[in-house]
């Protein structure tokens, strides 16, 4: 599966643009929509040259199959775009979660797999942001909507 525009447009809404490297806030060096390395596997660094908007694009274009092949590869069981496009959301964010692939592969009830996507993946050296609480409620509410 690929990911659609819907779950393209949760990513980068999340994630916004920035032209310049910045420290996430894991302090990992960040470009644009979010992309710590480039394609081919370079780190982004807080010495690399702005990029533009543009190349901002090309760059989470690029990266965007990563977490995909992710999910592809770790999701045994048939979902449907909505499920596909929170957890490639969710796996762009943190690398993906075993626990997660493994609580949708046995078909979880809703309310695990919601309370799992909500209380999880929430913190950053021991604070919880609320950022990434939006950002997992709105996946979980990607993940069951229909």
């Amino acid at each position: 599966m690929k990911t659609s525009q819907k779950g393209i447009n949760l990513i980068v809404s999340f994630e916004g643009f920035s032209a310049k490297p910045y420290l996430d806030s894991a302090g990992i060096p960040t470009i644009g929509y979010g992309s710590t390395y480039y394609p081919g596997g370079k780190k982004v660094t807080m010495k690399d040259p702005e990029i533009t908007k543009e190349k901002g694009i090309e760059l989470f274009a690029a990266v965007l199959p990563t977490y995909e092949k992710i999910v592809n590869s770790k999701v045994k069981i048939a979902i449907n775009q909505n499920q596909f496009d929170a957890l490639v959301s969710h796996a762009y964010n943190t690398g993906g979660s075993e626990t997660l692939f493994s609580l949708v592969n046995k078909k979880a009830e809703e309310q695990a797999i919601r309370n799992w996507f909500t209380t999880k993946y929430i913190t950053v050296a021991g604070k919880t942001l609320n950022g990434l609480i939006r950002r997992r409620r709105a996946e979980a509410n990607l993940f069951f909507s229909k």
